[in-house]
């Protein structure tokens, strides 16, 4: 007996960039020009790290509880050209933003996605939207990792730590789409002994999120993929970002793999 989410054919729609989220009435923030090179490698900087919040103080430098992304998550912001999108303690939030030449950033009304889950967690959206609705100071701190302070007319302040993106690193990504088995498998690492491996299996949709074509053949997969955390006893599919080494890792390993959205959970009863 399984018990799959609904509506994969929406989920693979959004995964695919077809329209599948709430989206708010007024249009995303311009994108906008950076002047200077002050203001130009703050661009870059931005989008060339993921940013984990590390704190939401009021104007008091009290801890502002309500933006808790809840035990074994984080809020991650990431920046592309003029996009930023958050994964939130619930759903993904997007939108626009742009840099003035005084180095402060406006986001445009954001968009979320439409999962449901535990009020708290949703409310911590909520407060973490309405936080950035101000234009917001940008005080940016090079080291390693950087960090990044946004600071609001109010004084409410969100504390940010930065982390090299896949792309930085390795340069552009496949997007590929992978079904990860309910059950990992064993095999072998290149030292030659016994671990435990995702089976994975890649899959295609057409534009309309639709399965297209035959699904390709289950093999183990040695590689970990960032950001997910298999369960097992349930199956998932997903859409993964795929990066080539190069060189190879000394182990061999060939690619880096990074999860960019669950498209389909499933729980497999045996």
């Amino acid at each position: 007996m399984t018990m799959p989410t609904p509506s994969l054919q929406l989920i693979v729609a959004l995964a695919l960039g077809l329209p599948a989220c709430a989206s708010a009435a007024d249009p995303p923030a311009r994108p906008g020009v950076v002047q200077g090179a002050a203001e130009a490698a703050l661009a870059r900087t931005l989008q060339a790290h993921r940013w984990t919040l590390q704190s939401a103080a009021d104007s008091q430098g009290r801890n502002i509880d309500a933006v808790a992304a809840g035990p074994g998550r984080s809020f991650v912001f990431s920046f592309e050209r003029s996009r930023i999108s958050i994964q939130g303690a619930c759903n993904r939030l997007n939108g626009g933003y742009q840099i003035s030449a005084a180095g402060q950033m406006t986001v445009g009304r954001l968009a979320a996605t439409m999962k449901a889950c535990e009020a708290p967690l949703m409310q911590a959206d909520a407060v973490l939207s309405a936080l950035l609705a101000s234009p917001l100071k940008v005080e940016l701190s090079q080291g390693t990792p950087p960090s990044l302070r946004l600071v609001s007319a109010a004084n409410e302040t969100l504390l940010l730590a930065g982390q090299a993106t896949p792309e930085s690193l390795y340069g552009a990504a496949t997007l590929i789409f992978l079904e990860v088995a309910a059950q990992p498998v064993e095999c072998k690492s290149a030292a030659g002994t016994g671990s435990a491996c995702l089976q994975v299996r890649e899959r295609r949709f057409d534009k309309q999120g639709l399965p297209s074509g035959k699904p390709g053949e289950w093999i183990p997969l040695h590689d970990r993929i960032e950001g997910f955390t298999h369960a097992p006893g349930v199956r998932n599919v997903l859409r993964v970002k795929r990066f080539k080494r190069s060189p190879a890792n000394a182990d061999g390993s060939a690619y880096v793999y990074v999860l960019d959205l669950v498209v389909e959970s499933e729980t497999v009863s045996r």
